[in-house]
C-alpha cells in the first residue's frame, strides 16, 4: 500500500528492514505520488539497489530487476518473439488453407515479455498492486539504451513495431541506480527525480548493521562500525560501503571474533577492502590507530 505521509514512508521502508534518511524517504514518497521515475546515484554499496527492493515489499509486490551492462538491447530488456511458436502457428495456418497475415505472428502469446514490458502490464500474482521495476546501473548501459529508454519514462508505454503500443494501466514505480562511472544523459535524468545517497551517519548504520548482521554481538558491531567510519577519512582508492560493514560483521561472528583486535582486523581486510592498494595502505600501525581512536 502507498504510504500517505513521509513518516509513513519511513515507517514502511523501517518494516521492511531499510533505514532511509528522511531525503531519501521524501524522494521515494514523491516518486510514488507524482508518478514519475526515481533516479539514484551514489557509491556502490550505500543502498540504491535495496531501496528498490524495500520499495517492492512495502507495495507487496515481486521486483522487476533490469541488469544493465554494455551491449544491452531490447531482446533482453524488453521482449523478443518467439518463433517456435510463431512459425508452429505459420504451418498450421498454411494446414488450414489459411493465408497468414501479421495477426497470426504477432500475437500476444508469442511475445516472450522482459523485465520492461512486464512492469508495463498487471501484476497477475499480485492483484491490484503496483509494478515496482529496478533499472540497475544505467551507467553501465550503451547511450542508445538510454534513449530507448526515453519513451517508457516519460510515458510509461513502448512501441513494439510488429504488436503496436503498449501502456501501462497504472504507473509502475521504476528506480534507476547508477555508480557514475559514467554520466547519463540530461534528457534521461529530466523525466526522473533525483537523489543521491550518501555513507550513512554512524548511528544510522549501526542501525542497519543490527537488523542486518543479529549474529554480531551489539558491541561488536558498535566497535565494527566506528572502525569503517574511520577507514571512510582515509585516502582510500575504494572505501567501503555499508554491504562491505554488513558482510565484516557477519564474517567476524562466523570466525567466533567477539572484539576487534588487530589480528582479527588483518585477517579480514579481504571483506572490507576490494583492491591491493588499499589493502597494502592499511598496514599495521594503520589498524592500530583505527582501533584506538575515540568513538
Amino acid at each position: 500500500m502507498q504510504p500517505t505521509t513521509i513518516d509513513e514512508t519511513l515507517a514502511q521502508l523501517s518494516a521492511e528492514g531499510y533505514f532511509a534518511s528522511r531525503e531519501l524517504a521524501t524522494a521515494l514518497f514523491l516518486a510514488l505520488r507524482m508518478d514519475r521515475p526515481l533516479f539514484l546515484e551514489g557509491e556502490p554499496g550505500v543502498g540504491k539497489t535495496e531501496l528498490a527492493k524495500a520499495a517492492a515489499g512495502m507495495l507487496g509486490t515481486a521486483l522487476l530487476r533490469l541488469q544493465c551492462y554494455e551491449g544491452l538491447d531490447t531482446a533482453s530488456a524488453l521482449y523478443e518473439w518467439d518463433y517456435p511458436r510463431q512459425i508452429m502457428a505459420l504451418r498450421l495456418a498454411e494446414a488450414a488453407g489459411e493465408h497468414p497475415t501479421n495477426d497470426t505472428l504477432y500475437r500476444g502469446e508469442f511475445l516472450l515479455k522482459r523485465p520492461l514490458l512486464q512492469a508495463l502490464l498487471p501484476d497477475e500474482q499480485h492483484p491490484g498492486a503496483q509494478r515496482v521495476l529496478l533499472i540497475d546501473e544505467i551507467d553501465r548501459a550503451d547511450e542508445p539504451f538510454e534513449a530507448f529508454l526515453l519513451e517508457l519514462l516519460s510515458d510509461f508505454q513502448v512501441s513494439i513495431p510488429e504488436y503496436g503500443t503498449v501502456r501501462a494501466e497504472r504507473a509502475p514505480l521504476i528506480v534507476m541506480t547508477s555508480n557514475r562511472t559514467r554520466e547519463v544523459h540530461d534528457a534521461l535524468k529530466r523525466r526522473c527525480l533525483y537523489q543521491w545517497i550518501d555513507y550513512p551517519e554512524r548511528e544510522r548504520e549501526l542501525a542497519i548493521v543490527a537488523a542486518r548482521a543479529p549474529e554480531a554481538g551489539a558491541e561488536l558491531q558498535r566497535r565494527a562500525v566506528g572502525f569503517v567510519h574511520r577507514l571512510r577519512a582515509m585516502d582510500l582508492f575504494k572505501a567501503p560501503g555499508i554491504a562491505e560493514t554488513i558482510d565484516w560483521c557477519r564474517a567476524l561472528a562466523a570466525l567466533s571474533v567477539t572484539e576487534l583486535d588487530p589480528q582479527s582486523v588483518r585477517d579480514t581486510l579481504g571483506v572490507l577492502l576490494k583492491y591491493q592498494d588499499d589493502l597494502a595502505r592499511l598496514d599495521a600501525e594503520r589498524i592500530a590507530q583505527c582501533l584506538v581512536a575515540p568513538e
